[in-house]
């Protein structure tokens, strides 16, 4: 197996615009959360939500604009600005051996949705020319192929919360094992639509409005948690092999080492303890590491009551005693939960975590939750901490688990 180096990240997240943005607002505990500004809130019980900083129309000329969901058109974005601050250039290497990885819960349900409200609340019996090419989940990856000439692999995974995960995962196992040279992997998520919401309400899983701060009312392992607030976004990574990154001077802001992907197998919604730890062992053991190696922890940390309280047994059952003593971050408090995107912006945020030595506050831990009784960092962010080896936790409806081990450059 290769070592596998990151050497380029993008994102456009409600953390801010590109690596520099996102660490300096998650430093800061910063808060993308606020009262949705949609002609449809006021139809809502719990009207939150974490939209992305992006502006589609720098993106590209109005005519393609017209073809792409706000999901693709983030990805695209993410991906332009990851191949950038790699400075790769596919088209010195053979484009076969370079490919495209995306997660997608949701793909382009803002298209979709549009779709529908024209037909069934307009009456029309016309919708949009290009609606099932924006619509589709491979929508994104394919612009993304497209546009930087890529011709190897070209997936969409669609995992619900672990689909971005999975992409970085599965494009690893490609680059690791030699297959490819470079692979750009992340996730894309615009779920902020009326549709999309009332949905997710339905399923009584967002969170209540905190009166005192709507922006405080996403409350990762806290005893007052109430549920997740939905977020919107984009964040690609490009692999490739240590020795070629090395080689031509490229950046390195870390490498993954690890990944595992498990299936509950037990319950559509309800997360599995010993689903949750089997996907960290088995990522351990795909990095071939005892647990002792691992200094930090991204938490999935959705803030509802059964996910925090079955990833912290699940932690527990992997790392014994030692749990107590390792810093775990739930970013989540600050940028929403962005589905199947989170994955992605969750990765890119432990790579930062390694580069700066810090672990990442969970805001809002304001009453403490004694069956979540883990170092959950509270409140700010702790400076000092060399985690030189991290876990990114991804877990998701359908019992679909996705846990990456990623490691600091050297």
């Amino acid at each position: 197996m290769r070592r596998v180096a990151v050497t380029g990240i993008g994102a456009f997240s409600p953390l801010g615009n590109g690596a520099a943005e996102v660490a300096r607002n998650a430093w800061a505990g910063r808060s993308g959360i606020r009262p949705l500004e949609a002609p449809f809130a006021p139809s809502l019980t719990a009207p939150l939500a974490a939209p992305a900083v992006f502006d589609a129309s720098t993106l590209c000329e109005p005519a393609r604009l017209r073809m792409l969901d706000r999901f693709t058109a983030m990805a695209l974005a993410a991906a332009r600005q990851a191949m950038a601050d790699s400075g790769a250039n596919p088209g010195q290497r053979d484009s076969q051996r370079a490919g495209v990885f995306v997660g997608s819960g949701m793909g382009g349900s803002q298209s979709m949705d549009e779709g529908y409200r024209t037909l069934y609340a307009e009456g029309s019996d016309r919708i949009k020319p290009f609606t099932v090419l924006m619509g589709m989940h491979n929508a994104a990856a394919a612009w993304i192929g497209i546009e930087h000439a890529l011709r190897g692999p070209n997936l969409t995974y669609s995992t619900a919360c672990s689909s971005s995960a999975v992409a970085i995962g599965e494009a690893w196992l490609r680059v690791a094992g030699g297959s490819l040279d470079l692979a750009l992997a992340g996730g894309a998520e615009a779920p902020l639509s009326c549709g999309s919401m009332k949905a997710w309400e339905a399923l009584h899983t967002l969170a209540a409005i905190d009166p005192a701060a709507p922006s405080a009312s996403c409350k990762p392992f806290s005893r007052n948690r109430s549920g997740m607030v939905l977020g919107e976004g984009a964040a690609m990574l490009v692999l490739e092999p240590l020795e070629h990154a090395l080689a031509r001077g490229a950046p390195v802001h870390g490498e993954v080492i690890g990944y595992a992907a498990t299936n509950d197998a037990s319950h559509i919604t309800q997360p599995s303890v010993e689903g949750q730890a089997a996907a960290m062992r088995a990522a351990l053991a795909s990095a071939g590491l005892d647990p002792s190696a691992i200094d930090a922890i991204n938490a999935h940390g959705t803030g509802t009551q059964a996910n925090d309280a079955a990833e912290t047994a699940a932690i527990k059952a992997v790392f014994g005693e030692r749990a107590r003593h390792i810093p775990i971050s739930a970013t989540k408090a600050m940028h929403g939960h962005l589905l199947g995107a989170a994955g992605a912006l969750e990765a890119v945020l432990t790579l930062l975590a390694m580069q700066h030595q810090v672990a990442w506050p969970t805001l809002h831990l304001d009453q403490p939750d004694p069956a979540c009784d883990l170092d959950y960092v509270p409140h700010t962010a702790r400076q000092g901490v060399a985690a030189r080896t991290m876990l990114s936790n991804s877990f998701a409806f359908g019992g679909s688990n996705a846990v990456l081990v990623l490691r600091a450059a050297s």
